[in-house]
């Protein structure tokens, strides 16, 4: 389902999950802010996954949950960051995501943690699951114009 800032895509297996990242890997740059939400066991590292191939990225993209903010390196680097251990916006403000990560695409998870001290153009990726098994529904909200090409692309290669 496609709106004018908004696509909704369902992915049926962890596979595809990964499959869908490395699609959205193809559309980045670097610079850009992918803000991924959803629960936990939702696929947001599983997304992220496959950002990381689609980037060609050295290493293995885990979660960064007890390094905040992890760097592969790669033809254009990933920077991975998860908020949910931090409990106040400034802690996020004094990580300086973006200036850290300019090189190269970040991927956020837990943007809800200080969502006033991200930049306010962005893609977000809300990742839900649907049936308790593998199934996702992973909705896609462009916040820009740069982010607006993004989602076409994404739409355009569904």
């Amino acid at each position: 389902m496609t709106t004018a800032n908004r696509l909704t895509i369902t992915t049926s297996s962890a596979a595809r999950t990964r499959a869908l990242g490395r699609r959205l890997a193809k559309l980045l740059r670097p610079g850009d802010i992918v803000l991924l939400q959803g629960d936990l066991g939702a696929g947001k590292t599983t997304l992220a996954q496959g950002v990381g191939a689609g980037l060609k990225v050295e290493e293995r993209v885990t979660s960064p949950t007890f390094v905040l903010l992890a760097r592969h390196a790669g033809p254009v680097p990933l920077y991975h960051a998860d908020l949910y251990r931090l409990t106040e916006p400034q802690e996020v403000e004094e990580l300086a995501l973006g200036e850290q990560a300019a090189d190269g695409v970040l991927l956020v998870e837990w943007p809800e943690r200080a969502a006033e001290t991200l930049p306010a153009e962005h893609l977000l990726v809300a990742i839900e699951d649907v049936d308790g098994a593998d199934q996702r529904r992973v909705t896609v909200v462009a916040n820009g114009s740069r982010y607006r090409r993004v989602l076409d692309g994404l739409n355009a290669r569904g």
